[in-house]
């Protein structure tokens, strides 16, 4: 690697090397580096580009009077040392206002108040991030996840919606759960049937509209599997009939507004779901002229297709309704935090986010994992990755504005994987070259999070799980982020597994997650029975995983004083841990042993797809989850 790229790629935040958990060190290679630069708008293709590329990048850094971004904090004046004079300075307030500052050395910044400003330096801008130094510990509660796809029964058939959400947390919150958690709910692909993920999806600033209830329209039969497919052709059609409805009756002056509101961002949102139905879910497969939001080819489409794109707003309309609806139900039984939402990692590269906010994203790379045991290889998560630097050149607003959404209707909010706020593992598309990590600006993506959460007195949650960097779970509970402990996970050495008393504080804890088995499941070692009927288990590899899970199992029968599926010896141990919150899952109150979904089966085992065996609007007088209700009381954990 030439002195050159090797500076450039160092200045842009790719790492030179990593070690993945097998003890093998990697290092990185120049044509990762090329990829990676040109992904981040930094053309390194040749030595002589990466020289003129790391000039043009030197100058613009020497040029800065103040860094990229500064964290402050709210209501406190300061003092900023400039690398040399500046002639003009000004102060950009995220409210539109302007004020002039003196333009002298230091910079006097005075007082402001908590939120994303700017200031003006001849011309050059230092995003000020405004944010409190920790958020709020959180009292001690627990809750409730639940896959809402799934809150259907098979009688009742079709697909969960919104109304049964505010079900569920109607009766939830009478038993006294304090939270309902979902998997995202963000915008998906309705026209491919197939592309049902909560973790992959279209944007994340928009809602799924498959979860749109319809009184009077609601399916019924069925079989213990939801069928995409046919369920949300028959939900579209209804859709399409409560549209025209609406429109002949003269429309709504609330919906009127909700699209000015909304504005160029939620018309260009709206126009990639129209030119969706006609050319495709993915904008990769379009005409090249369509693929271009500023294009006159999708302006005139826009003209053309006025209805269309309207039916669309609307759409996200009623889904925002609906979602307001369940907070509003959660308020009304005093649930401390009501919803429980979850922003997934990255997007999908070729959906809505990516089309119409193309330029806070890195093109041509996809998120996703260094080699390991499990796969030598390493992972591609086909999910599009935030430009970091792209994300400093627009004072951080993409991540801001995507929090914002989610925390409009949710108290409380995790962060899939949050060890990207450290580190993101990119891999060059189609694999032309191996993956390598990319540094994140971390500190400020943080104070980002708290502003966004101190604005609402919400609590964050971020998910570091895995291989984690050091120093992240420390700049994690300095912020006042929870992280997550996963009861099955906590062990000192394989059986022997970490007492209550010594769990983490700033946590939520649960026995599992989504991707993980049930109680019921992880006893039986259903998860590892089912991944040797797929084939990806030997006989060997089968007896030796069996093996191991007895062992985890006997251990944490002699710590819980569990012995069987029953799981109340479980759900005590976990309403007794030190961890702030606690999340239970539908699925162990309701005795389930399949789980929701098991990695690395996408195409082979029906995951996101069970529905639950009792109708939602029943929550709030099951037995099961009055027994674990009570449970929760006994260990502190509900007034």
């Amino acid at each position: 690697m030439s002195a050159a790229l090797k500076e450039l790629a160092h200045l842009a935040g790719i790492h030179d090397d990593f070690w993945d958990q097998t003890g093998i060190r990697h290092e990185t290679s120049p044509e990762t580096a090329r990829a990676l630069l040109a992904a981040m708008g930094l053309p390194a293709t040749t030595d002589a580009e990466a020289e003129a590329t790391l000039a043009t990048y030197r100058a613009e850094l020497d040029a800065c009077p103040l860094p990229d971004w500064l964290i402050l904090e709210p209501e406190v004046a300061s003092q900023q040392t400039l690398s040399h004079p500046v002639r003009a300075a000004r102060l950009l307030l995220e409210d539109g206002t302007e004020q002039t500052l003196p333009a002298t050395t230091p910079l006097a910044v005075p007082a402001l108040p908590l939120g994303i400003h700017q200031v003006d330096l001849d011309g050059h801008r230092t995003t000020l991030l405004v944010a409190p130094q920790s958020l709020p510990l959180p009292e001690k509660a627990w809750g409730v996840t639940l896959p809402l796809y799934g809150l259907r029964t098979e009688a009742e058939g079709g697909l969960g919606d919104y109304a049964d959400l505010a079900d569920a947390v109607d009766g939830l919150a009478q038993q006294g759960a304090e939270f309902v958690g979902l998997n995202p709910v963000h915008a998906g692909f309705p026209t491919d049937p197939h592309a049902f993920s909560p973790y992959s999806p279209s944007h994340r600033r928009r809602f799924a509209t498959m979860h749109i209830a319809l009184p009077g329209e609601r399916l019924t039969g069925g079989d213990a599997l939801i069928d995409y497919a046919s369920t949300v052709a028959a939900q579209r059609a209804a859709l399409e009939k409560a549209f025209l409805a609406f429109e002949a009756a003269g429309g709504d002056a609330s919906f009127d507004a909700f699209v000015s509101a909304g504005g160029a961002s939620l018309e260009r949102f709206a126009t990639y779901q129209s030119l969706a139905e006609i050319h495709g879910p993915y904008w990769y497969g379009w005409p090249t002229a369509l693929t271009d939001k500023t294009s006159d080819e999708v302006a005139a489409f826009r003209t053309a297709h006025p209805g269309a794109v309207r039916f669309q707003a609307w759409l996200q309309w009623q889904a925002e309704q609906q979602l307001q609806a369940v907070a509003d139900t959660a308020a009304r039984r005093n649930m401390r935090y009501g919803l429980y939402l979850d922003l997934a990692v990255g997007t999908h590269p070729h959906g809505a986010e990516t089309w119409s906010e193309g330029e806070t994203f890195a093109t041509g790379v996809s998120l996703g994992a260094p080699p390991d045991a499990f796969s030598p290889g390493g992972q591609v998560w086909a999910l599009a990755p935030f430009n970091p630097h792209a994300l400093a050149r627009m004072a951080f607003r993409p991540l801001a504005e995507t929090l914002r959404r989610q925390l409009k209707y949710a108290g409380l909010l995790r962060i899939d994987h949050v060890l990207g706020f450290e580190r993101a593992f990119w891999v060059p598309d189609r694999n032309t070259a191996p993956g390598a990590y990319v540094a994140m600006p971390r500190d400020a993506m943080l104070a980002v999070v708290r502003i966004e959460a101190a604005r609402v007195g919400a609590t964050v949650v971020g998910e570091d799980l895995g291989n984690i960097p050091e120093g992240l779970q420390d700049a994690l509970a300095g912020s006042g982020v929870l992280g997550c402990r996963v009861a099955m996970f906590e062990q000192l050495h394989h059986g022997t597994f970490r007492p209550p008393e010594d769990y983490t504080e700033a946590a939520l804890a649960s026995f599992g997650t989504h991707d993980l088995p049930t109680w019921v499941g992880w006893r039986n070692g259903r998860d590892i029975q089912v991944r040797h009927e797929l084939g990806i288990l030997g006989d060997a590899d089968l007896t030796d995983t069996q093996d191991w899970r007895r062992g985890e199992v006997f251990g944490f029968d002699a710590l819980a004083g569990s012995d069987g599926p029953d799981p109340d010896p479980m759900h005590r141990l976990i309403g007794s841990v030190r961890s702030r919150l606690v999340a239970l899952q539908i699925e162990d109150l309701l005795g389930l042993e399949e789980q929701a979904n098991l990695p690395g089966t996408v195409e082979v085992h029906p995951n996101w797809r069970r529905r639950m065996p009792i109708p939602a609007r029943s929550f709030a007088k099951n037995p099961a989850i009055a027994r674990a209700a009570k449970i929760m009381r006994e260990s502190g954990r509900q007034e």
